[in-house]
């Protein structure tokens, strides 16, 4: 019997090895390829977001919420004492105090209210600042609040004009100022999905639970702790004292109310100390006014350096760079700045120093953003 021929299956790898160039680069298949990049990698992730917000929504509309469940959930959650402490923040404006939700009250109500998807997100990060987003979306009624601002890298150290701008490196810095930065944006995100008349409700229940907290404790020990609370913030004694216009042992229980939400809205990053307090004075009343008087007469003195202010007395305005930067911009593009102030509900006529301090930073970051677009 005639022996058969075994026949090999020739290795693409040896023929490639004997093969001339030329016929290396006519068969595409036996060049060595370099390792690619793992370009699925996004659109994995692309897709898993929209499956993720797909799913949210079909849960939604398959379990709606029962609103009295909901606000029953919230009225008990406001009788917790910790967040009854942290649930109302005081900020002045126009001569007067507005009192609303801290951020922490308004993410309580977004998880008591449910349905609900909300946080911050970093869209980028380049040398010196960060682009991030702030948002709340009712999956149930598709109701949705987002905000886009630009947070510089960069902290200011330092009080009044003696100051100095330190520029942060370390990612931890970054990511807190981030955050802080983000908390303000994500509580209107918040409050501008939860219906109102909950909010005011939710408010006026975390009072009567600061009132039944301090039933049993004398009225000028809770002073106390308030001053002592204040003194880590750099608010001394005498300045509460200039503020509310007599000794703090004085202090009745609408103002030490209302000292708790200045507190609040300092230690939230809302508001800054230099927003309620000016420098340490004694406790009289008249020195106080007599402080503000010559830091008056001193305004009226110096060279004009910033846009005038409103005449209210107290009156609370953006930065003066701010205001500058805003003026500058309604001049060089007025349709522009008018379109930008539209989608924060503020009229082009309304002049940057009535606006609010986070209202007037916004619609300049994204008139910046914008023009940079153009």
């Amino acid at each position: 019997m005639k022996r058969q021929a075994k026949t090999q299956t020739p290795n693409r790898g040896d023929n490639a090895q004997n093969l001339p160039a030329e016929r290396i680069e006519a068969q595409p298949e036996l060049m060595p390829t370099a390792p690619q990049p793992e370009k699925g990698m996004i659109d994995v992730a692309q897709t898993r977001a929209a499956q993720e917000v797909q799913a949210g929504m079909v849960m939604a509309k398959r379990f709606p919420r029962d609103e009295q469940q909901a606000y029953a959930r919230i009225m008990q959650a406001c009788k917790r004492h910790k967040l009854a402490e942290q649930a109302i923040y005081t900020y002045p404006r126009g001569g007067t105090n507005v009192t609303g939700p801290s951020i922490r009250l308004a993410e309580v109500l977004a998880q008591a209210w449910g349905n609900m998807d909300a946080g911050i997100i970093e869209l980028s990060r380049t040398l010196g600042s960060s682009e991030v987003m702030a948002y709340a979306w009712d999956l149930e009624t598709n109701m949705r609040q987002t905000k886009v601002f630009t947070v510089p890298h960069e902290r200011r150290v330092g009080k009044g004009e003696d100051f100095r701008v330190v520029h942060l490196t370390d990612p931890r810095d970054i990511y807190e100022m981030t955050a802080n930065q983000g908390s303000r944006r994500l509580r209107a995100c918040i409050l501008g999905v939860i219906p109102g008349d909950i909010q005011d409700a939710a408010v006026e229940a975390c009072r009567q639970t600061r009132k039944q907290l301090s039933a049993g404790e004398p009225l000028i020990d809770r002073i106390r702790k308030c001053v002592a609370a204040f003194h880590e913030l750099g608010v001394t004694g005498d300045m509460i004292a200039a503020h509310v216009g007599h000794p703090v042992e004085q202090i009745n229980e609408t103002e030490l109310d209302t000292l708790r939400g200045v507190y609040q809205a300092i230690n939230d990053g809302m508001a800054k100390t230099g927003d309620y307090f000016g420098t340490a004075k004694t406790s009289s009343k008249a020195d106080a006014v007599g402080s503000r008087a010559s830091q008056l007469a001193a305004k009226l003195s110096a060279p004009v350096l910033q846009p005038p202010v409103a005449p209210e007395s107290g009156a609370v305005h953006a930065s003066a760079k701010t205001i500058a930067y805003l003026l500058k911009a309604k001049k060089e593009n007025p349709e522009l700045y008018a379109e930008v102030c539209g989608r924060q509900g503020i009229g082009a006529d309304v002049k940057p120093e009535d606006m609010e301090p986070e209202s007037a930073e916004q619609i300049a970051d994204d008139f910046a953003e914008s023009k940079g677009l153009l």
